[in-house]
């Protein structure tokens, strides 16, 4: 934990910060980056070395036509390494960073790591392409920002689990990106931050894909991005099916959604909030 906390290390995520904000802000289809060699060494490797195995934690399971992955949000259940980088991506030199990187004022990180902690994927495993859920479902924050960070040594392209940034046409993937050891990749997510590793993994059948993520909220958004609250979103990729239930609304459909929700009495909305915790 010392060299997270370091000086120096908060000195250079401040200098990476006003270096990248303007290209992290002009990014398409949506405002990301990615950037190697993140943490410090000595720091990601003893979390790669604890990272638990797929039988050596509780891990949460998902196994669907939309996900095949293992989840663990206990961060303190974690080995201390592990433990120490999830609690300095919630302190303040981070925040300061993300705050500089973004352009996003008032950030605040998510001490219930709500559908972040670590994550693992084995070989066939994938998340389809997605948009992540708007609202902490606790807090009642609007989610603002992702942050992943990769733990993968020696990956190869052929073993695939690229992540994926896809256009909000849903046309294409206009990026991806290998997980590679001590890659970082952040950004903000909206309901149209389409977003996955919607191709099964190939690595060999003794490898998994791991990856610790981290996600941040403000109280309130931007008036262009506000949509109803909702779940994590599944869209289908050219050529595929989603279930109706996984299915995102779009465009005329969420304006309508919006003008229902603006004229609904205030006391049906608690009465809604209620239902959903």
């Amino acid at each position: 934990m010392e060299e997270l906390l370091s000086e120096a290390f908060a000195e250079k995520l401040r200098g990476l910060a006003e270096k990248s904000a303007e290209q992290y802000r002009t990014a398409k289809p949506f405002p990301h980056i990615t950037f190697d060699d993140f943490l410090p060494e000595a720091a990601v490797e003893a979390a790669l070395r604890d990272y638990p195995q797929p039988k050596e934690v509780p891990w949460t399971k998902f196994n669907n036509a939309q996900e095949k992955k293992l989840a663990f949000d206990a961060v303190e259940k974690l080995p201390a390494s592990d433990r120490d980088v999830l609690y300095f991506l919630n302190s303040r030199p981070m925040l300061q960073f993300l705050e500089i990187l973004t352009g996003i004022k008032g950030i605040i990180p998510d001490p219930y790591f709500e559908g972040g902690g670590l994550h693992q994927i084995v070989p066939g495993g994938k998340l389809g392409v997605h948009a992540d859920f708007n609202k902490h479902p606790r807090l009642e924050l609007d989610r603002r920002i992702n942050v992943l960070i990769y733990l993968n040594k020696d990956w190869k392209e052929e073993y695939g689990g690229h992540f994926e940034l896809w256009n909000r046409e849903m046309t294409a993937a206009e990026v991806k990106i290998l997980p590679v050891f001590n890659r970082c990749a952040i950004f903000s997510t909206t309901s149209w931050s389409y977003h996955g590793h919607p191709t099964p993994l190939t690595c060999p059948p003794d490898r998994t894909r791991k990856s610790i993520a981290t996600y941040y909220y403000t109280n309130g958004r931007p008036e262009e991005e506000v949509t109803e609250a909702h779940s994590t979103l599944f869209m289908a990729r050219p050529g595929e099916a989603v279930a109706e239930s996984a299915k995102q609304a779009t465009g005329e459909t969420w304006t309508l959604r919006r003008v229902a929700w603006a004229l609904t009495p205030p006391i049906l909305h608690e009465m809604y909030k209620k239902m959903r915790r």
